[in-house]
């Protein structure tokens, strides 16, 4: 379902001439962080829940667009961009703009969340594993190679951190246990960050292989 589909247009954007406490009211009877602004059409940025508290009810907005946020997305972003625009502007709300700049409605947080969980990284079956190696020393190309070679499905990486030039890829691999792309991956010198099923298990034998042999050894 294309994104621009979940644009939604009930909210009245507030205008210059609107009152610090119109703003308040809106923001007590309605969940969102952030309300946008609009000058006769012109979108001008958003308005946020924590600022506007911070102003006299009596102000009217002309007097307090400093604190205008002027983040936006366009009808055409694809929905991982939108979602990183949530994050960029810390927001449950993102006003759209058309490309000849005009506001045509909002994206809710939630409903982009919605997209991503239905996405085969979540809804497919399979081992979520975290590696690790040095910002220079990895490639996309030689994880996908690693994990397909053992015959298992890649669904999903992405760069999960970077620290000290050193950077954690996430991965969501299906289709095959994954103690083999483990063995495969160390074997090309990344760190195996994650805990999961696999490693798991082995660690599980090793303990109690170990308790056995201690307990015969009494």
């Amino acid at each position: 379902m294309p994104l621009n589909q979940f644009i939604i247009n009930d909210l009245n954007p507030s205008s210059p001439e609107t009152l610090v406490e119109e703003i308040q009211t809106v923001f007590k009877q309605l969940t969102y962080s952030h309300i946008p602004i609009l000058k006769e059409e012109v979108y001008l940025g958003c308005l946020s829940e924590t600022d506007v508290y911070c102003f006299e009810p009596k102000q009217a907005v002309s007097e307090v667009l400093y604190a205008v946020e002027g983040f936006f997305v366009r009808d055409s972003a694809m929905w991982l961009d939108v979602l990183e625009a949530f994050a960029q502007n810390n927001c449950n709300i993102m006003p759209v703009l058309n490309a000849e700049n005009n506001y045509i409605g909002y994206y809710q947080l939630i409903d982009v969340i919605s997209l991503f969980n239905r996405t085969p990284f979540f809804s497919e079956p399979g081992g979520i594993i975290v590696i690790e190696k040095g910002l220079n020393d990895f490639s996309f190309i030689e994880i996908s190679q690693i994990v397909e070679s053992n015959n298992a499905k890649l669904l999903g990486a992405f760069i999960s951190k970077t620290e000290n030039d050193l950077t954690q890829i996430t991965l969501k691999i299906g289709n095959v246990g994954l103690s083999t792309i483990l063995q495969e991956f160390r074997r090309f010198g990344y760190t195996i960050i994650s805990g999961h099923e696999d490693d798991t298990f082995l660690r599980t034998l090793k303990d109690r292989s170990a308790y056995l042999d201690t307990y015969l050894n009494l």
